[in-house]
């Protein structure tokens, strides 16, 4: 599951629903969301997401708490800590985020949401709040907290005041003796700077000395006994300080099952709001679960794509076939249908809504198991194809009835024919588990058995062919084209490099189409299915002299590389083209593209017309009323000689 996590990027809608959370706590739990397994726990999450987006799109975002460091200050007061003014401001934060979102949830109750009635179960904490907001101020207890310390302050500030007065009259009088004539402050001292050689000029004591030691700080004496009360003062208020946060902290004490109460409800809150959110920012939807194996996605987008450059997705399995075959060519988008049918699951499936249309499906799996990349390691020196065989080899191990199975390039990276028969044997395992499988490939061998196999059904990729441009369209009972000769003819491959390709490529055709035929001929003489194979037939001499032999109208011939069957309707040119008619166009195709199947003397009679087949009714009448009137005039013209032959004699 977390190799299917991995590959689908799973994790990127996790870190983005992180992302739409506000707390701390909640941003690390919807990291681990996983896939349900229980179908009503699933209904009730998906449930419990589209009232938060229900409730979003009415109200819009929640008052959604922070919470900061709320956890900790359980602890600190558990403990029996005393809280500093910075966590008293916390709670107070909570305290009013738990009334703003109360209120919130209020508003929302005409939605008749389960989820906006959750706001009736938070406690109020408004006197705690109150009592908070009254007596910490920029982060430190005020003198609002309690008379004895708006006194003691008053009496601190009158001491300094009284000091400083005694200072500037020192300044004032030792003026010539000063390296400043500022009041400064060392330690906590009043002190004035003075010029080192006439330090002793100023009775007091030398508190500090400047960098360069020509300036020394002193605190005159006269100050002394000022500065020993002020410090008994400072004492003073520094106790009641800590008097009037441990009052606070035992009023948080009070206060605690409330807080932890709270807590879990602004966190499940936070946690439902923040799938709401995601599903605002995708403009996604909640869709039916079904307990049939079925899947219906309408106009469904890969939620990591942007919207205006990702083309919708229309697919459906499951109730007529368990497994689709994606052929196309390469860039045409079958990996990244395949990865929007996994991830869109995946999602619906941790109870989040996804970006489709109206009337989509979903039904649940046990697991999601996926092969898509190649899988290389040089750690475990695995090559493409042992990577992707490792892997496929345990996803046919635990896969079963209940699971969706993603495989990308089924039998690449080897020898074509074995990967063939690999990939089919993979899908033949697959379908006899019963398993909901969806593989891309480009073996057209792979095709034909999906297109012969029960519960089997083809699907193509879309490919402009004047643009050279995928359009990402997903056509379901379609079977694709790979397009390699095609485009690289677009892109400018030299001409006669593109014409040994096709002459290799329609070569290696035909060797198979021979072999196919000579099997089967073996297999009908020997009446039995286990015959030895004949020997194949590899000499290419053989198979263009064969391409080379004369067709005749009506033959039944096969055009590569389509494979296209068609008639003949006009013979060999001097530039060697054939005319063939196929599906009822005419279609000049040179000689070496096309075999033949059955010979016209096999097909029709001795003089056969075979307009019949090559022309439309309308024609064939028109020639035979040309045909008719050329008779007539010509009967006419005879009479005409036989009478002036009768009047001479």
């Amino acid at each position: 599951m977390n190799r299917a996590k991995e590959i689908l990027e799973f994790g990127k809608i996790l870190e983005r629903l992180s992302e739409c959370a506000v707390s701390e706590k909640v941003k690390k739990q919807v990291l681990d969301l996983d896939m349900i397994l229980n179908e009503k726990i699933l209904k009730d999450k998906i449930k419990e997401t589209s009232e938060a987006r229900r409730i979003i799109d009415s109200l819009g975002m929640p008052p959604i708490s922070s919470m900061q460091d709320i956890d900790q200050v359980i602890k600190e007061v558990e403990i029996g800590t005393m809280l500093e003014p910075s966590m008293l401001i916390n709670v107070a934060s909570f305290a009013k985020g738990t009334r703003q979102m109360k209120r919130y949830l209020q508003r929302a109750e005409y939605l008749e949401c389960e989820l906006a009635f959750y706001g009736r179960g938070f406690y109020s904490m408004e006197e705690l709040e109150e009592e908070i907001d009254r007596s910490i101020r920029n982060n430190e207890v005020s003198s609002d907290a309690s008379s004895i310390l708006r006194n003691i302050r008053r009496n601190i500030e009158l001491k300094k005041e009284n000091m400083k007065t005694k200072l500037e009259q020192i300044i004032k009088a030792k003026k010539e003796y000063l390296a400043d004539t500022y009041i400064m402050n060392r330690n906590g001292h009043y002190v004035i700077a003075v010029k080192k050689e006439y330090k002793h000029q100023i009775q007091g004591q030398c508190l500090d000395t400047s960098r360069t030691g020509s300036t020394v700080f002193i605190e005159p004496s006269i100050l002394g006994k000022l500065q020993e009360e002020l410090t008994l003062l400072e004492i003073e208020e520094s106790n009641e300080v800590r008097r009037i946060l441990y009052t606070i902290t035992n009023d948080v004490g009070a206060y605690i099952s409330e807080i932890k109460s709270n807590m879990e409800m602004m966190e499940a809150l936070d946690f439902a709001f923040a799938k709401g959110k995601l599903s605002a920012s995708m403009k996604a939807r909640t869709v039916e679960i079904t307990s049939e194996r079925h899947i219906l996605i309408k106009q469904g987008r890969h939620p990591l794509l942007l919207e205006n450059k990702c083309v919708p997705l229309d697919f459906e399995m499951g109730k007529t076939e368990t497994g689709i075959v994606i052929t196309g060519p390469n860039t045409g988008g079958k990996t990244v249908a395949l990865k929007t049918i996994g991830l869109l699951s995946m999602m619906v499936q941790s109870g989040l809504h996804v970006p489709v249309g109206e009337g989509s499906q979903f039904t649940m799996h046990n697991q999601i198991l996926c092969d898509i990349g190649d899988g290389q390691s040089i750690e475990e020196s695995l090559s493409t194809f042992s990577a992707h065989i490792k892997s496929i080899t345990e996803i046919l191990s635990i896969a079963t009835h209940e699971s969706l199975v993603l495989l990308d390039e089924l039998g690449s990276g080897t020898d074509p024919k074995e990967g063939m028969g690999i990939a089919i044997a993979i899908l033949e395992a697959l379908r006899e588990k019963s398993s909901l499988f969806v593989a891309t490939t480009h073996y057209p061998e792979v095709k034909t058995y999906a297109l012969e196999t029960t519960g089997l059904q083809n699907a193509r990729m879309q490919f402009d062919k004047e643009t050279l441009m995928p359009l990402y369209t997903l056509k379901i009972g379609e079977v694709g084209e790979s397009c390699a000769l095609y485009i690289a003819e677009k892109l400018g491959f030299p001409k006669h490099l593109l014409e040994i390709a096709r002459s290799y490529a329609l070569e290696e055709s035909i060797i198979e189409e021979e072999n196919i035929g000579q099997q089967d001929h073996a297999k009908k003489k020997n009446g039995s299915s286990e015959t030895k194979a004949p020997k194949l037939i590899h000499e290419k001499k053989k198979v263009v002299s064969a391409n080379k032999s004369q067709f005749s109208i009506g033959d039944s011939v096969l055009v590569f590389p389509q494979k296209e069957k068609g008639i003949v309707f006009a013979t060999e040119t001097k530039e060697g083209a054939v005319g063939v008619q196929i599906k009822g166009c005419k279609r000049w195709v040179n000689v070496k593209r096309v075999k033949l199947l059955v010979p016209a003397s096999q097909l029709y009679p001795e003089g056969y017309d075979f307009s019949i087949i090559f022309e439309s009714v309308a024609n064939r009448k028109a020639k035979h009323d040309m045909g008719r009137k050329q008779t007539d005039l010509v009967a006419s013209y005879e009479s005409v000689e036989d009478a002036k032959w009768g009047a001479s004699r």
